[in-house]
């Protein structure tokens, strides 16, 4: 029998600081007032985010020190584990090395409480009571309830209605957290009556879902907004997966030549990924970094790169970043965590630079290369996740036809354990692919602003 290795590091090798890829990237652009296109600067916007975060969203120092109280927290969960998946190896009959960055065993079942944690301490010390966010999949909310308990603070989450529905089971966890969890749109928000009025049907959608979230938030100053990917200094909070990743293919005396994420708002990815990228622009090894979206919401490889809202309300900034527009709604996938219009500008950035490409993948054939991990490795994936293992095994496949030995390190951001409806039906035969129409596609790039563009 072949047996997986496990890399484990000790509590003591937890990060002690961020890594912020802004430091290593030249001119980057700055987040404009939409009014007057001008570059916004703290005072603005700290109406949506607690000052330190705010100083790390600006900053283009290399690293952010990990306040200790949310170290000490990291240690419930971290490091988190990194296996070589010899079982998968042998599956595909490839002499490609596979590894995978596990991230399912946090409180919540994903990546998503690296952040969290952090923003909730930051957001306490400025004197918040509660935190407010938008979620996909659920797992950003879950996050958040998890880390306002941790606190002592309360939490609201709007999830986008066709995850609520779909997905009970995180809303179940976000209430057994003590968090508040409405489907969006909803009518306890003038933007949730408004949509709901134009399109009673609205499946809903991570931009509206952040408008409502952020109506609430502007109206009660006790309540702190928390993002759950994108903005640079989420990406920075994540780094903690890619730096713990360097350190135990250390142990397993390897580097690889690919690493894979899944891609929807890109922290995840970027956690992963930055802290290799940050190697190879300062002299190290050359590394392929691979961004894995889901066809139905093909942000990198169909978007376009211009300035746009990073919500359907229009009450954020704009951003330099792909996008497929504000006014965008994807199909319902079950990668509900990837069904964003938009993406990280640092992630836009680094695909507009050639430093990372990115693939789009279909539904069932991430749910087919999950089982097939599922069944070798033991652990089975969230949707999101089956897309970064999707693109792992046909790369892998691409090492077996060419009989090249690579590395491959790819991110299981969370499991599966709640996604079982989505399996059930992807063995039932019931899921669909939910391509995405040239109607769709269409409408959500008119919803770009015009003058903003790129």
């Amino acid at each position: 029998m072949t047996y997986p290795i496990k890399y484990t590091l000790a509590e003591s090798d937890i990060p002690t600081t961020w890594y912020n890829l802004a430091a290593d990237l030249p001119d980057i652009a700055p987040i404009l007032d939409p009014a007057t296109l001008t570059p916004l600067g703290p005072r603005e916007l700290g109406r949506s985010m607690a000052a330190p975060l705010v100083e790390q969203e600006l900053s283009t120092e290399p690293e952010f020190e990990i306040p200790a109280e949310v170290r000490q927290l990291y240690a419930q969960y971290r490091p988190t584990p990194l296996y070589r998946a010899r079982r998968l190896e042998k599956e595909l009959g490839t002499p490609a090395r596979i590894y995978y960055k596990y991230e399912g065993v946090a409180p919540t079942g994903s990546f998503k409480p690296n952040s969290a944690l952090a923003q909730a301490y930051y957001n306490k010390q400025q004197g918040k009571t509660s935190l407010i966010a938008e979620t996909g999949a659920g797992q950003w909310g879950s996050a958040i309830a998890l880390a306002a308990s941790f606190f002592g603070m309360t939490a609201q989450v709007f999830m986008v209605k066709v995850s609520y529905q779909q997905k009970p089971y995180r809303r179940a966890l976000m209430e057994a957290f003590g968090a508040t969890c409405v489907a969006s749109p909803s009518v306890e928000t003038e933007i949730g009556r408004r949509i709901l009025a134009e399109r009673p049907d609205h499946p809903g959608s991570l931009g509206v879902a952040k408008s409502e979230a952020l109506e609430v938030a502007y109206a009660n100053p006790e309540i702190g907004y928390t993002r759950g990917s994108a903005l640079n200094h989420v990406c920075a909070h994540q780094t903690v997966i890619g730096q713990e990743a360097i350190r135990q293919l250390e142990l397993a005396e390897d580097y690889p030549d690919i690493v894979v994420g899944c891609s929807g708002g890109g922290s995840n990815l970027a956690g992963l990924a930055f802290p290799f990228l940050r190697e190879r622009l300062n002299g190290g090894r050359p590394v392929r970094l691979i961004a894995a979206e889901p066809a139905s919401c093909p942000t990198l490889t169909r978007g376009r790169i211009a300035y746009d809202y990073a919500d359907a309300g229009r009450m954020t900034p704009l951003f330099r970043m792909h996008t497929l527009g504000h006014g965008f709604v994807p199909p319902p996938v079950h990668a509900g965590g990837l069904r964003a219009h938009n993406i990280a500008p640092l992630i836009s950035r680094c695909v507009e630079d050639g430093l990372m490409e990115a693939v789009a993948l279909r539904q069932n054939e991430c749910f087919e290369a999950g089982v097939l991990f599922a069944r070798a490795e033991g652990i089975l994936p969230a949707p999101e996740s089956t897309h970064a293992i999707r693109a792992t095994v046909d790369e892998a496949l691409r090492c077996r036809e060419r009989g090249e030995s690579k590395a491959i390190l790819f991110g299981l951001s969370g499991h599966g354990n709640f996604d079982l409806t989505a399996y059930d039906k992807y063995f039932s035969g019931a899921l669909p692919d939910d391509a995405l129409s040239d109607e769709d596609f269409e409408h959500g790039l008119s919803s770009i602003p015009e003058l903003a563009r790129a």
